[in-house]
């Protein structure tokens, strides 16, 4: 190494050696919100992946039944020694109170098996001897069936895949392969379908809406612009619940909008405006709309309107000097405006809830039930992993469209 080159290095490392205290304290300030977004944003989602494919409940409450099926060969009923484990790990689980855990997972994936587990439990704690092969089988002919057994000794895995597969409408077959999941049980990618659709739809008509709003919003004299974005800001000074029942009011059949249809002759009836998709829209439309005009207005109002004058005195149109000239540089504002609604419309659970029908509900409707009524945290937590993939992959096919420098907040 030359003398010149080590002079380099040497001033190299006494520029970082200085430079090391400013940049420790830099990262003391920042610290606090780094701790801060890993307890409240990673660690949330961590869980919930973890959750989405945990699988406790079968080799806590039976362990030794697991043990005595790792001989079996899967296609016929199991022996007296697989029965007697099941026998023993019930009689603990009745003890410990663990029966109905155990019941409630292996009803997810065969119905039924609830009521059938906690009879089980509370016959052979009265047994204290063989045969219990026979008692189980005398209870239900589920007890015979090499799929129940093949149910049971796959879940001894400490993850499964089950959640995650229903959340996609998928199942396993007892050999262990892949399935569409049958009849009236396939509802997920339908409702994810939904889901996208309704907030593609929102993000539309926010980005028809507030466009020519933001516009008005940077000629229109200081005083009028004042007040409209006082009206464009009013909204976010509300709750999201309030607005959201001040549609049902006016959404309803005895409502304002449908009196003024009725008195304009429009309808001859009263049209049906709530519990529909329609509603639905239009409320998310209405909260949406600020999330959107904002980030396209802070760009406009960076763009200085010589540019449409000179192109005018260049000899173009003004709707082709707006169109070519204008309309561009909006872009910026006008995806991140769309990102925002179109992610945010994603999560919305209260408008749909209250405005939209049973049709109209989207995935954080079917998480709220299984969390609240089924105390299904598994699927609950497999249907918002997908969610947020779905989420992830749009905000990079963003990116990969418009490029991360055409996203822009002001």
């Amino acid at each position: 190494m030359s003398t010149v080159e080590l002079d380099r290095m040497n001033v190299f490392m006494a520029v970082r050696e200085a430079e090391r205290p400013a940049r420790r304290a830099a990262f003391s300030l920042a610290a606090p919100l780094i701790a801060f977004l890993v307890a409240a944003f990673l660690a949330p989602i961590l869980y919930l992946l973890v959750t989405a494919v945990g699988n406790y409940e079968t080799r806590e409450v039976l362990p030794r039944t697991l043990v005595a099926l790792e001989s079996w060969d899967g296609t016929a009923t199991p022996d007296e020694a697989v029965y007697e484990a099941m026998a023993t790990d019930l009689k603990i689980a009745k003890a410990n109170s663990t029966a109905a855990l155990l019941g409630k997972r292996l009803n997810y994936e065969r119905p039924g098996m609830r009521s059938r587990v906690l009879s089980a439990t509370r016959i052979v704690n009265k047994l204290d001897a063989r045969p219990y092969k026979e008692k189980f089988l005398a209870l239900h002919h589920d007890w015979a069936s090499p799929d129940l057994w093949a149910i049971i000794k796959r879940n001894g895995a400490p993850v499964t895949p089950y959640y995650l597969l229903t959340a996609l409408d998928l199942e396993q077959a007892p050999d262990g392969s892949l399935q569409a999941t049958r009849g009236d049980q396939a509802i997920f990618v339908n409702v994810l379908g939904r889901t996208l659709l309704v907030a593609g739809l929102v993000t539309l008509f926010t980005l028809l809406l507030g466009y020519p709003v933001a516009y008005i919003l940077t000629i229109a004299p200081k005083a009028i612009a004042g007040i409209m974005m006082l009206m464009v800001l009013l909204p976010l000074w509300t709750s999201l619940l309030v607005r959201t029942t001040a549609w049902v009011v006016l959404l309803q059949s005895d409502g304002i909008i449908n009196d003024v249809l009725m008195a304009l002759h429009l309808t001859g009836e009263r049209v049906q405006l709530i519990f529909t998709r329609f509603g639905t829209v239009v409320a998310m439309t209405h909260i949406q709309l600020p999330f959107t005009i904002l980030p396209i207005y802070s760009v406009m109002r960076s763009i200085s309107t010589t540019q449409l004058r000179a192109a005018r005195s260049l000899g173009a149109g003004p709707l082709s000097a707006f169109w070519r000239i204008y309309v561009p540089q909006t872009l910026p504002g006008v995806v991140a405006g769309c990102l925002i609604t179109f992610i945010l419309s994603l999560g919305y659970y209260i408008t749909p809830a209250l405005v939209g029908g049973p049709r109209d509900q989207m995935v954080s409707n079917f998480i709220s039930v299984y969390i609240n009524r089924d105390l299904n945290w598994g699927l609950a937590c497999a249907l918002g992993g997908v969610l947020l993939v779905v989420t992830f992959a749009i905000y990079l096919l963003f990116l990969r469209l418009v490029g991360a420098d055409k996203i822009k907040l002001g």
